[in-house]
């Protein structure tokens, strides 16, 4: 079996940012899928569960709603490895293009006070397993230390 292109990515250089990881045409529209990296992967702790699904149902629902992206969201979720999200969007982009709307979403995720929307038992297949604190923690670590100062290298791949 061929090796998918994602696994192809050395993960022992990849630092933490924002990455196309692949363009597909789907019904003759092009879905770009995003790695939002917020961990350098094998070399730092992952994001624990409770976070990473608070930080899923946040931002989904802030995407979902935002006045300029909520029409070319297709989908947010956390990667198995714990170490990011993805996210597919309706339409061509490149990496630079999502920047400000990272920035946006992972301050709405940092700062977010209230009930998380979608934990509960009705709307949720594991609601008890949230962490809204850490979930700030991540979301403002990353906003500080990798969106709010982001470089070419945050950007691209490493070859």
């Amino acid at each position: 079996m061929d090796k998918i292109p994602s696994f192809t990515i050395d993960h022992n250089r990849l630092k933490r940012g924002i990455y196309v990881s692949r363009k597909d045409i789907v019904g003759g529209e092009t879905v770009t899928t995003f790695d939002i990296r917020m961990k350098e992967p094998n070399r730092e702790p992952v994001i624990h569960q409770g976070a990473i699904h608070t930080i899923e149902h946040l931002a989904a629902t802030y995407l979902r709603n935002d006045k300029d992206w909520k029409d070319k969201i297709i989908y947010w979720g956390p990667m198995g490895c714990l170490t990011g999200n993805y996210l597919l969007l309706k339409g061509d982009f490149e990496s630079q293009d999502i920047v400000e709307l990272m920035k946006k979403t992972f301050r709405f995720v940092a700062e977010f006070e209230g009930d998380i929307p979608g934990a509960a038992p009705k709307d949720c297949g594991n609601w008890l397993l949230h962490d809204l604190p850490m979930a700030k923690w991540e979301s403002m670590k990353f906003l500080e230390e990798v969106l709010e100062n982001i470089t070419d290298e945050n950007l691209t791949y490493p070859k």
